[in-house]
């Protein structure tokens, strides 16, 4: 595409900001103790101020249209995406959200809902492909009052042509991702270089949780130290890795919801068994793959036997 052309479609998108995106939506419940307890199972959370409100982040829960949907997205937001399926931006990735919360939702809110086409970028290039990220705005509103803000924003993008076999480096020469670490989590990270693995408890009640965290979910309490787990575990749930090959990375692979022996979960790969192998249930023991001079990662050995 001429550098002219991408400038006129810009200006053609551009336009849209600040149209529309759905109007008039309502929410197909009220908020209720039942889906909120079924939120707080799924999650693991066991704050004991749910359920007489709602968790924050369901806020986009009571917004959902299910299978039959809502017919409340705007012609505007049609346009401005056929308008970038007709420049050649045919794929869609969500990228990211963001969410602000003015108030909390308690049982028997009734919610509405409008969204607006807050902003369409400039024609960026990326890993996946090059194209424009357009982000919307929902204003959730619980009997007429504001409770809660969502950008969402996806990047409408034509594919990258992947480059031949021949200019990608083997996997085993490539690094391996490394993790997060914050002020959070950094004694975790401590206790891998050391071969430990560490759980936290919460001093306060007793209850063991995995990942860090910076408080206790049960009690709210912020005190809490540390036990070595055992190292053994079960496979609690697993997935396999065909697809989308990375760097670093040989699929197919096995990745493993494991629950410890001390009962708290942790995902990490599933190492010693063929990844057609894999069952859940099956007995497995933790040991430290030392991936590079610079990274150890905790992983779980499994046995065919």
């Amino acid at each position: 595409m001429a550098a002219q052309d991408g400038d006129v479609l810009y200006e053609r998108l551009k336009a849209y900001e600040g149209q529309p995106a759905a109007s008039g939506g309502e929410g197909k419940d009220p908020v209720n103790e039942p889906m909120i307890r079924h939120w707080c199972e799924a999650m693991g959370d066991t704050n004991p101020a749910y359920p007489a409100v709602a968790p924050p982040t369901m806020l986009q829960a009571w917004t959902m249209g299910g299978l039959s949907g809502h017919v409340v997205r705007s012609r505007a937001y049609d346009e401005l995406t056929a308008l970038l399926d007709g420049a050649g931006f045919t794929s869609v990735v969500a990228t990211d959200s963001e969410q602000e919360y003015p108030r909390p939702l308690r049982p028997g809110d009734q919610i509405t809902f409008d969204a607006v086409i807050e902003s369409v970028s400039p024609r960026k290039t990326t890993k996946l492909g090059t194209g424009h990220f357009v982000t919307t705005r929902m204003d959730v509103r619980a009997d007429g009052e504001l409770a809660g803000t969502h950008r969402f924003r996806i990047l409408k993008y034509a594919p990258a042509k992947p480059s031949p076999a021949r200019d990608r480096p083997p996997a085993d020469r490539v690094k391996r991702p490394r993790p997060v670490v914050n002020r959070d989590n950094a004694g975790f990270w401590d206790g891998v270089a050391r071969q430990e693995l560490l759980i936290q408890r919460c001093t306060g009640c007793g209850t063991l949780r995995f990942p860090w965290l910076p408080g206790c979910n049960s009690c709210g309490s912020a005190d809490w130290e540390t036990v070595h787990a055992s190292g053994a575990g079960t496979v609690y749930s697993y997935v396999v890795m065909h697809h989308p090959p990375f760097p670093a990375f040989q699929p197919p692979y096995a990745v493993g919801l494991v629950e410890l022996a001390e009962g708290v979960r942790m995902i990490s790969n599933i190492t010693g068994v063929p990844h057609d192998k894999v069952r859940i249930g099956m007995p497995v023991e933790l040991e430290f793959l030392a991936v590079d001079e610079e990274l150890t990662l905790p992983v779980f050995r499994g046995s065919e036997g």
